[in-house]
């Protein structure tokens, strides 16, 4: 089963840590939290028309909703749609089925404890969100070996083992008032544009009104969308490490040859090349693949590492 061995941390496989990836992934929340907060005031305004109900108290019920995306039936029946994830399909149950069961014996855990789904995509990813989702593409679960998704599924169990899918999950709930603001201050502005062309030639003044209004929502467009920018990046450098981490986690559980092996399939691919420059850095979600193999191969041959 991919070279698996027994380690002094087979004892505390399927238990939860918090490792040092999950505490430096709240970096991005931190810095998401007051254009959250403001995100949240705007929406807020229009309420105290019809309501009084303070602004605090509008946060706390936002947030709270935000603890359903840790809860696994929430997780099963609203997240996984709203991801465009599904059910396996008779096709892809039997292999995805196999591998996890391997590793939830491994792991010591029941094999029911985690929701695994199927998103389809033409890309070779897999990735771990709120308390117990995993997802692997459809390309993934087609063209993997039964060993190779046993190492991917290793690694994003890893993730919620280190609880590093906690920071991620808490920083997007985080992030869609950011959004639908940018997106609203987005709409306005062509919304202003159009009603400064079609009625400024009636009135020097319209036109004057319509230009600064569609001035002021290409701003307020323009900001949020340059924090959630410059979250994602910040989100995407500090998360290499918990990629590192992940995978140091399955190697431990014994399915590092099978990690190794879907990455070198991920390269084969044309997937996870080295990101060139700094904004190629930025960008990047994961660490280089092959950046990954080499690390891994390490700790395979060298445990103690």
């Amino acid at each position: 089963m991919g070279g698996r061995r027994t380690t002094r941390r087979q004892q505390g496989r399927g238990s939860r840590t918090v490792e040092r990836a999950a505490v430096w992934a709240f970096v991005p929340v931190a810095v998401m939290a007051p254009f959250t907060l403001l995100a949240l005031a705007v929406f807020w305004l229009p309420l105290q028309l019809v309501s009084d109900v303070p602004f605090w108290w509008f946060v706390v019920a936002f947030l709270s909703l935000g603890l359903l995306l840790f809860v696994r039936p929430f997780q099963a029946a609203v997240l996984t749609p709203l991801l465009g994830a599904r059910h396996p399909d008779p096709s892809e149950t039997h292999s995805i089925t196999r591998a996890w069961r391997a590793i939830a014996q491994a792991n010591n855990l029941p094999a029911d404890r985690y929701v695994l789904r199927v998103l389809p995509s033409d890309e070779l990813n897999a990735f771990a969100c709120g308390g117990h989702l995993m997802v692997v593409t459809s390309f993934a679960a087609a063209r993997l070996s039964e060993e190779q998704l046993r190492g991917v599924l290793a690694h994003e169990l890893s993730h919620h083992l280190g609880l590093h899918t906690v920071a991620i999950t808490i920083g997007h709930w985080m992030s869609v008032p950011v959004v639908l603001l940018a997106r609203i201050g987005f709409f306005f502005e062509n919304v202003s544009h159009a009603a400064a062309q079609s009625f400024g030639r009636q009135s020097p003044v319209i036109e004057v009104v319509g230009v600064l209004t569609a001035a002021v929502f290409q701003g307020a467009g323009w900001v949020f969308s340059l924090a959630l920018r410059a979250v994602d990046a910040l989100g995407n450098y500090v998360g290499h490490s918990s990629e590192f981490e992940a995978d140091k986690r399955a190697v431990a559980m014994g399915f590092g040859p099978d990690l190794a092996s879907a990455l070198r399939a991920v390269l084969a691919g044309g997937f996870g090349p080295r990101p060139i420059g700094w904004r190629g850095r930025l960008s990047a979600t994961h660490p280089a693949a092959r950046t990954r193999v080499a690390r891994i191969e390490a700790l395979v041959r060298n445990p103690a590492r």
